[in-house]
């Protein structure tokens, strides 16, 4: 990207503290040309663009030319851009900073950057995507590999993968007989039926799911995910609302949560489960208003004479989830809430991951996402520093049928603060 490109979301950019995570749904792998740059162009490119542009000019500590030196023939030697990121990215490890990694066209995340970042990127990338347009077929999972094993970590609203009743903890086994691949095994199945082989128990027998992937525009995803998360769970003779933010990466995902929380479907709840785990950060420290700030109650007097009272700001029980997937803008969410006294956080450490990151296009495509400002609140570094929660539950993935222990002891933490209240 141009300086001035940069210069001019520089504002936007440091309260935009943005978290990576292998968000696992699956892309459209878009046609790159076949006179792509070298392997030591790229390499080059990458190495220049964290010498200029890394937060500490001492590199963490790490000697950055000798990084040069010691990468650049492995580099050189990559047969396959798979080969490359992973020489790139063994590099940028040595700097122990996180916002900090190299993405290539056939990897998830580069699309949910991009699709972040669209505003600034998509004028460069247009060249690198089919018909310029920024757009991924996927069934909606999140995924983690564990002992060499493909599992479900988590599934998004709405999902085609939650409409197949795939559940957290499935083995990913194959798709229509090919082994599990995060992008490929879905380029150009949008809307038919596709096979995904799965087991379910660690020693139950392969069953097979039909999934129909939709494309998604990663510009509109996480608003409709949002939207699709949100619950009334009755229980005891009281109503608790569950909302999800998967992604704090614009000011709409807020207000979507204040209009449900004022106006909407957990107006009426006696409490509230706010779920920030996994997905992108960005979110910024005055989102926690709406549960601290004072305001003036509005009481509207229509032609029936019934006087209606709208309160701006949530005065009832709220638990916080987190888990190591909630970072950068929602790790300082976290912190707010812990230091403001709202309620109880429930579920296991955050990431530790509080810089902020710019993306740089590289001469392929590529896409290089670098640490480039160091952050602090209130005078103290959150960036290694997990938020450990009040209340902690751990989350075993394999084989877990589904089952959310963090989710389910959330509501009974808030349940438990409206049972005192009433």
């Amino acid at each position: 990207m141009k300086p001035s490109v940069i210069s001019k979301f520089n504002r936007w950019l440091i309260v935009s503290l943005f978290s990576f995570l292998f968000v696992c749904c699956y892309y459209t792998l878009p046609v790159v040309s076949q006179s792509s740059p070298s392997s030591e162009k790229v390499f080059e490119s990458v190495w220049s663009t964290v010498e200029d542009n890394f937060f500490d000019p001492n590199f963490n500590g790490v000697d950055w030319e000798r990084m040069r030196s010691q990468y650049r023939p492995q580099a050189a030697r990559a047969r396959s851009t798979k080969q490359l990121a992973e020489v790139i990215n063994q590099m940028l490890g040595e700097l122990n900073t996180s916002h900090t990694r190299f993405y290539t066209q056939d990897e998830p995340a580069y699309y949910q950057i991009a699709g972040i970042f669209r505003q600034f990127l998509l004028e460069d990338l247009k060249p690198f995507l089919p018909d310029g347009k920024l757009e991924y077929t996927g069934i909606g999972v999140y995924t983690e590999e564990i002992n060499n094993k493909t599992f479900i970590k988590a599934i998004i609203n709405g999902s085609p993968a939650e409409e197949a009743e795939l559940k957290v903890g499935d083995e990913l086994l194959s798709v229509e007989g090919q082994p599990f691949q995060a992008i490929q095994s879905f380029v150009g199945k949008a809307d038919r039926e596709v096979p995904v082989l799965i087991r379910r128990t660690a020693d139950g027998s392969p069953q097979e799911i039909v999934v129909v992937p939709k494309i998604f525009n990663p510009a509109t995803m996480f608003f409709d995910t949002v939207k699709n998360s949100v619950e009334v769970i009755e229980q005891d003779d009281h109503k608790i609302g569950y909302i999800h933010i998967w992604s704090y990466a614009d000011d709409k995902y807020q207000e979507q949560l204040e209009k449900e929380l004022v106006y909407d479907r957990l107006k009426d709840t006696d409490g509230l489960v706010w779920d920030i785990r996994d997905g992108w950060g960005g979110a910024v420290p005055t989102y926690l208003n709406i549960f601290t700030a004072p305001v003036p109650t509005i009481t509207s007097i229509y032609r029936d004479g019934v006087a209606r009272d709208t309160q701006m700001q949530w005065q009832k029980p709220v638990v916080m989830l987190v888990n190591q997937g909630s970072r950068s803008g929602k790790e300082i969410l976290a912190y707010g809430f812990r230091k403001y006294g709202v309620g109880q956080i429930v579920g296991s450490e955050t990431a530790g991951a509080v810089v902020a990151g710019s993306p740089y296009i590289m001469p392929d495509g590529s896409l290089l996402y670098l640490a480039v400002a160091n952050v602090l609140v209130d005078g103290e570094r959150l960036e290694g520093n997990a938020i450990v929660p009040d209340i902690r539950v751990p989350l075993t993935i394999p084989y877990a049928q589904g089952v959310d222990p963090q989710k389910e002891r959330a509501i009974e933490t808030v349940l438990d603060r409206v049972q005192m209240n009433s």
